[in-house]
């Protein structure tokens, strides 16, 4: 019950723990120098008198909301809803709550979400950009950052990336072990960094090999499943079809494994760029590049704790963050031309 009769505030927790108000509002705040008896004392007054505090005042008075904004290419991403979810868990447990949005791969969009976040007193903003320099310029207001699954320049912040490179490079290589010379290349168009460097890593193999590319098996227009049903047909349908597929994308290959199997081809061997779900029930099973979502969020929320840690309590840390991954053989990739 109130003891002023209007809804328990931190007056009435102050009096009952016995405390000033500004002791009451530094456990309120966490901070670290109350003496450990006088903030369970504070504690329990807040427990016997079900005190809620107020998210916008407690934002006012600390500086910053305990809000991690997140700003990502779509939710309807496959790859990205499980790395937002993992990025969730992981601060969750910190006690921080997370805003998403999504920003089509629009940099002005991305921008303008950014800054929205900051304005609205985010702890921090974990973003995966449209371009390295789409947010050098923009001030922060000490807001940290961290960039997910691709680099950016901004002043100060932080980058959990994959070695995107490595991806292209390890399963043309793989493809190439196998016997397989005329190899395709499935993706959308190589504007996001992430897709242009999984390209280098395709032709550095190749090139490695002493391979030439047929620039017809390197399709840049999938930017989806449904382009990938059209694309596929195609490509079989050549006078000197491809043996191998690579699809960049767990989106794509929601695409290119129907399509095969619609088709009876499964004979055409294939390698993912990151795992998805039935991907181990089909035959053969499709081989990917693990490139794991989970790990990858978690990396980043980890990456943003530590930014939010008392200054004298953050670690030391990279600029750039790699997050390993690894092949998984099944069957598809193994196939023989």
């Amino acid at each position: 019950m109130s003891l002023t009769g209007n809804g328990p505030t931190l007056r009435d927790v102050a009096v009952m723990a016995a405390v000033s108000i500004k002791t009451a509002s530094r456990v309120l705040n966490d901070d670290p120098a109350v003496a450990a008896p006088t903030r369970a004392a504070v504690m329990e007054a807040m427990r016997a008198l079900d005190y809620q505090p107020d998210p916008a005042a407690r934002s006012l008075r600390a500086g910053k909301d305990r809000l991690v904004g997140v700003v990502i290419d779509s939710i309807g991403d496959v790859f990205f809803a499980q790395l937002v979810a993992q990025i969730e868990a992981t601060l969750d447990t910190a006690g921080y709550r997370v805003l998403v949005a999504s920003s089509n791969r629009d940099p002005v969009r991305e921008r303008d979400l950014v800054q929205s976040f900051v304005s609205r007193r985010c702890a921090g903003v974990i973003v995966a950009p449209n371009g390295p320099d789409t947010l050098a310029d923009l001030r922060m207001r000490d807001v940290p950052v961290v960039f997910v699954d691709r680099a950016g320049t901004l002043a100060g912040s932080q980058s959990v990336v994959s070695d995107d490179v490595g991806f292209g490079r390890t399963a043309t290589s793989h493809l190439i072990a196998h016997g397989h010379t005329r190899i395709a290349l499935l993706s959308d168009t190589p504007v996001i960094d992430t897709t242009r460097q999984r390209h280098e890593g395709f032709r550095a193999a190749m090139a490695e090999a002493g391979l030439p590319v047929d620039e017809r098996l390197v399709r840049t227009d999938c930017p989806g499943p449904a382009e990938v049903m059209r694309v596929v047909p195609a490509l079989l349908g050549m006078d000197e079809p491809p043996t191998a597929l690579i699809s960049t994308n767990t989106r794509l290959s929601l695409g290119v494994v129907p399509a095969l199997h619609q088709r009876g081809r499964t004979d055409v061997a294939l390698v993912a760029i990151g795992d998805f779900a039935m991907a181990e029930s089909r035959s053969p099973a499709v081989t990917v590049i693990d490139h794991s979502p989970e790990r990858v969020g978690d990396a980043a929320a980890a990456a943003m704790l530590a930014r939010l840690a008392p200054p004298g309590d953050q670690p030391s840390q990279d600029p750039t963050v790699i997050v390993p991954a690894r092949l998984i053989a099944r069957g598809s990739g193994e196939l023989l031309p």
